[in-house]
């Protein structure tokens, strides 16, 4: 089935429609971009977080969002895994982007989706058992300050989609008008070798 304006949707994307209304990644989440996304996340290199933002800073420009004012909202981590981290590379990154961004309608909102329980990894579920992990996560603190917007989610990898629709979810339950998602990677199935991530696509492009 195409997707609005001509590109392929990639197959997870078929299996389960998103609740968002689209998303792009900068690059495939493998190699030097792999790399410098552990660099940040798992080993606590914080200049990375810099090149990171002006590569997703990239994909948010070919991102269609129009000229209204965009809050860029970072997916939040579980409190505790949070302390023992010391940071969100979420919202780390996020905050590189918007510094990077020649858009000056974007504008952060931190504080108004919390996750308030953990979950197990993803890595190795089914479909509807990754989608029951995740349910009921995460919470809007502030729907009025959601209410009625345009939002852009913000991760660092996007891998099934399961947690970025999940977080669509609630926003959209909020209020908000439409959520839009960014990653700086975006995880590739195997079985789908032969698909192309480049800056600002909504989707993989077959090649």
């Amino acid at each position: 089935m195409p997707h609005p304006g001509g590109l392929e949707m990639c197959s997870a994307c078929q299996e389960a429609r998103p609740l968002f209304s689209r998303a792009t990644a900068y690059g495939a989440y493998e190699s030097e971009l792999r790399e410098l996304i552990h660099l940040l996340k798992y080993e606590g290199v914080l200049p990375a977080a810099a090149v990171l933002g002006r590569m997703l800073a990239e994909a948010i420009e070919k991102l269609d969002i129009g000229q209204r004012p965009v809050a860029l909202v970072p997916v939040p981590l579980y409190c505790a895994k949070k302390r023992q981290r010391g940071f969100n590379q979420a919202q780390s990154i996020a905050r590189a982007a918007m510094k990077a961004s020649r858009k000056p309608t974007l504008h952060l909102l931190t504080d108004v989706l919390v996750r308030e329980r953990d979950t197990v990894s993803q890595i190795g579920l089914t479909r509807p058992q990754r989608v029951e992990n995740i349910r009921g996560a995460f919470r809007v603190l502030h729907p009025t300050r959601v209410a009625g917007q345009k939002l852009l989610l913000v991760d660092d990898v996007l891998t099934t989609g399961t947690t970025a629709s999940e977080c669509a979810r609630v926003l959209r339950k909020a209020g908000a008008a439409s959520v839009f998602v960014a990653t700086v990677g975006r995880r590739l199935k195997q079985s789908n070798s032969n698909l192309q991530i480049q800056p600002g696509f909504a989707t993989a492009q077959v090649s």
